[in-house]
């Protein structure tokens, strides 16, 4: 059972990172679409540049935007990210994130692990650091320095954006290579850096430096497509901390990135998606609420 589900949750992953790049011809022309969809921000952290990205990246936009606002909000991409973390909150990086995926599938080298713990809670912080730092203070800091928006954290860190656009550009696209300096060479290092850290530890990334990850956060409690626990079928055994990857103290928590790893391990089957609820349990077909439904954590 535990297999199963999994197979269905990298098979949503996988078909999601198909979505978002749908422009096949980029990555054998190593050119980037601009068509009229790159103004609409996907779900997932995918980059703008990528050569098969038909939508923008929603912390590439929100940098964007900051830096080109004049001093007003950037009410679109504000919008669009409340959207998706109202609606779905770390869903996304659980099952809608193509690099969530790659991590996954590091994860799976048969190699040691190490296990969370108090430093790894610790550490999960730091992804909010980035959210602050490096997303909305830095870029607006080296506009007014330098008179030039840069968008600090796809500039110097991410590396979703260095393995699905950087490596893709300058391999296939022969004019781009005499661009390449010390800041490609930075890029590479970090994600070759965490590459290596994803195969002895689960979705580094994810956990401890992903910005978009810290905005979904926020939503994970009451966002409307989330996992719920029956209180009153919960024993408080432990079995869904126990079997969790990351660094959940609750299920839905700030850290929870929605898997699903905890419903195979509930031996009482206390916890439940909540769209399952509401379509098999909340409601009948005429609208009236069943008197068995079950309440929500």
């Amino acid at each position: 059972m535990k297999l199963i589900a999994r197979f269905k949750r990298h098979i949503i992953q996988l078909l999601a990172a198909l979505l978002y790049n749908l422009n096949f011809e980029g990555f054998a022309t190593g050119t980037i679409y601009q068509g009229s969809s790159k103004g609409i921000c996907v779900p997932g952290l995918n980059c703008y540049s990528c050569p098969g990205a038909i939508g923008a990246c929603p912390i590439g936009s929100l940098q964007a935007a900051l830096v080109a606002s004049d001093q007003k909000l950037p009410l679109y991409v504000i919008g669009t990210i409340l959207a998706f973390g109202a609606l779905l909150g770390r869903t996304v990086c659980g099952w809608l994130c193509p690099f969530g995926l790659i991590q996954d599938l590091l994860d799976k080298a048969p190699l040691p692990k190490v296990r969370k713990g108090a430093w790894s809670r610790a550490f999960s912080w730091g992804k909010y650091v980035i959210l602050i730092g490096l997303v909305i203070i830095a870029p607006l800091v080296l506009l007014g320095a330098t008179g030039v928006g840069t968008p600090a954290f796809c500039a110097y860190l991410c590396p979703a954006g260095t393995i699905e656009a950087g490596i893709p550009l300058v391999t296939m696209n022969e004019g781009l290579r005499f661009m390449l300096g010390s800041l490609f060479n930075w890029k590479v290092g970090v994600l070759v850096a965490l590459v290596l850290v994803s195969l002895f530890v689960y979705r580094p990334f994810c956990r401890f430096l992903c910005p978009l990850g810290a905005l979904y956060s926020f939503f994970n409690r009451f966002a409307l497509l989330r996992y719920r626990v029956d209180n009153e079928a919960c024993t408080n055994c432990g079995a869904c901390l126990a079997v969790c990857k990351v660094d959940i103290r609750t299920v839905s928590d700030r850290e929870c990135i929605q898997c699903g790893a905890c419903v195979t391990s509930c031996k009482t089957n206390a916890i439940r998606f909540s769209l399952r609820d509401m379509l098999a349990n909340n409601l009948h077909l005429d609208g009236s609420r069943r008197d068995d439904a079950p309440p929500e954590a």
